[in-house]
């Protein structure tokens, strides 16, 4: 596997070339089926931008926090007023018209450009992208895709023998948990989801930060659900359990929460967990690090490591 100093040299499909954003390949590997690097940025400024992908998925895990506000829409399919925010884990699908909205700053993302016939030869014949599919797209808890692009970013940075080959057969598992996901979100409520006033109802309650972290329970109540009930209906229309979908996302709440001084032991309160040693334990699963090596990291000026 070869590593890179820049991105200008020799781009392929959906790498960018504006020095402007000053963007750094770290390292990268080209498979058969996807092209996989691990991209640091830097985005002087708050900016916005259209995207458009047609040969590939385009599947981005942030290894640093996702900055707040930081958003996307599909130009085709929504009005300019309906943004989505990003979650830690995205895959815009080809064909698709997006517009970015980038909060500035620095980060670094592992991206997976995977051929989009490898992916849409396991979807169902009838398959199409709907409401949810595209809602799900923007944000994907799932427990088989993200150790998937977590394990391609530890075979990058520390490649050993046998590197190529077991990043080609992650692809290929890669290609089929997409399809998987994508065909799990249901379309309509009378496939079992969730209607679209719940699910708003959720999204913003997640998204109150004044009020402490909801459990499936408040979030059941609030539905007027039973949590068996709730928990159908979300795998439904987003393709994971909704256990998995406030996991992560309290780990991405964790994250940002580490860039400052609050301690460990808050943080784990703040968020909801029974014990700090709970947090430490859904941290590891999820980002292969502990809190407190992920704050030392970020202190030392390399978080994606």
């Amino acid at each position: 596997m070869e590593l890179m100093r820049d991105i200008t040299d020799a781009p392929k499909e959906g790498r960018s070339t504006d020095p402007a954003r000053n963007l750094v390949v770290a390292a990268e590997v080209q498979l058969s089926i996807a092209h996989v690097f691990i991209a640091e940025l830097n985005h002087k400024a708050p900016e916005k931008f259209k995207f458009r992908r047609d040969k590939v998925f385009w599947v981005d895990l942030c290894l640093t926090p996702r900055r707040p506000n930081s958003s996307a829409r599909f130009v085709d399919h929504w009005s300019p007023a309906r943004t989505i925010e990003m979650g830690s884990l995205i895959a815009i699908p080809p064909r698709m018209r997006t517009e970015l909205n980038s909060a500035g700053g620095r980060h670094a993302s592992l991206i997976c450009q995977m051929q989009a016939s490898a992916v849409e030869k396991w979807l169902p014949e009838d398959f199409t992208w709907t409401e949810r599919r595209l809602e799900a797209s923007l944000n994907i808890a799932s427990d088989t895709i993200r150790p998937l692009m977590l394990r391609f970013n530890h075979e990058l940075r520390n490649p050993g023998p046998g590197s190529l080959e077991l990043c080609e057969s992650l692809a290929s598992i890669l290609a089929i948990e997409l399809a998987r996901y994508f065909a799990a979100a249901s379309s309509t409520d009378e496939k079992g989801g969730l209607a679209s006033w719940r699910m708003r109802l959720i999204d913003d309650r997640i998204a109150d930060r004044s009020q402490p972290f909801p459990s499936v329970g408040e979030l059941a109540k609030l539905c007027r659900l039973s949590s068996r009930q709730l928990g159908r209906a979300f795998k439904a229309s987003r393709g994971s359990s909704i256990s998995d979908f406030l996991t992560q996302t309290r780990i991405e709440a964790a994250k940002r929460k580490l860039y400052s001084d609050t301690c460990i032991a808050d943080i784990s309160s703040i968020l909801g967990f029974s014990s700090q040693s709970s947090f430490t334990a859904a941290f590891r699963r999820s980002t292969g690090t502990t809190p407190d090596q992920f704050r030392k990291r970020i202190r030392a000026g390399s978080p994606s490591r």
